[in-house]
């Protein structure tokens, strides 16, 4: 998973490269798992499916995170091109926690009832379905388009897709990846800010994790920023005509 600004992986069927993929491949999933077990302790205090609908969630928040922070960072700080190629592992176990967030959700906060999960609750007077929850309707919805992108990236993170695809086509797919992090970034932050935010009852303490997410998105942002501008930078200027 990459944008089309960043250096595409070159495709390549060597045994050391096959290891080298497989040594990511494990290095990230422990990562992940650590991650996810690291924060359900984080919401300890929630039931057993928030805790680890969050636990999923956040943790795959944070992969994204570094997937987004690696593409930019080689054109601040060469060193770090040597990291470029986790990139893809980092992303699509991304969207592997991502998946087993959605599916906690589905299965034990709206049990199924796809109505439910855009804001709807069966009202037992009118015998319909009703609008109660219009942001957690409209966040869900962002999430929802959130990892068909995810996804779509996830299938084309491989060498076999730059072959099939080409490398301009696989890498115009690729750029996806910056919608990708701003729906993930618009949903996580509704649940994170809002959601629990209500009159009607009462409002449990505030995340933990709020500081330290505003304070990642502002660092992928600044980061990306700088690389964009060191991009321009470093262009040869064209003598005016």
């Amino acid at each position: 998973m990459t944008t089309a600004a960043d250096s595409p992986m070159t495709p390549s069927r060597s045994t050391p490269n096959r290891r080298r993929t497989l040594t990511r491949h494990v290095v990230v999933l422990i990562a992940a798992a650590a991650l996810v077990y690291a924060f359900s302790l984080v919401h300890g205090q929630w039931s057993p499916m928030h805790r680890w609908n969050r636990a999923f969630g956040d943790a795959a928040v944070l992969l994204l995170a570094f997937t987004m922070t690696l593409g930019a960072a080689p054109r601040l700080f060469r060193a770090s091109a040597k990291w470029l190629p986790w990139r893809r592992e980092l992303g699509i176990y991304s969207v592997v926690l991502a998946s087993v967030h959605t599916v906690i959700i589905l299965d034990g906060w709206v049990e199924w009832d796809f109505l439910r999960l855009f804001g709807f609750e069966f009202h037992p007077v009118d015998l319909k379905y009703v609008m109660l929850q219009h942001g957690f309707g409209l966040a869900n919805a962002i999430g929802i388009l959130a990892l068909s992108i995810g996804l779509i990236l996830l299938l084309t993170s491989s060498d076999r897709a730059v072959r099939f695809l080409g490398s301009t086509s696989w890498k115009t797919v690729q750029m996806t990846a910056l919608v990708f992090w701003a729906l993930v970034v618009a949903h996580t932050a509704y649940f994170l800010f809002a959601h629990f935010l209500s009159f009607h009852r009462a409002t449990p303490n505030p995340n933990p994790l709020q500081l330290p997410f505003a304070f990642l998105v502002l660092a992928v942002l600044v980061l990306r920023a700088a690389a964009f501008l060191t991009t321009i930078g470093r262009r040869p200027h064209r003598e005016a005509r």
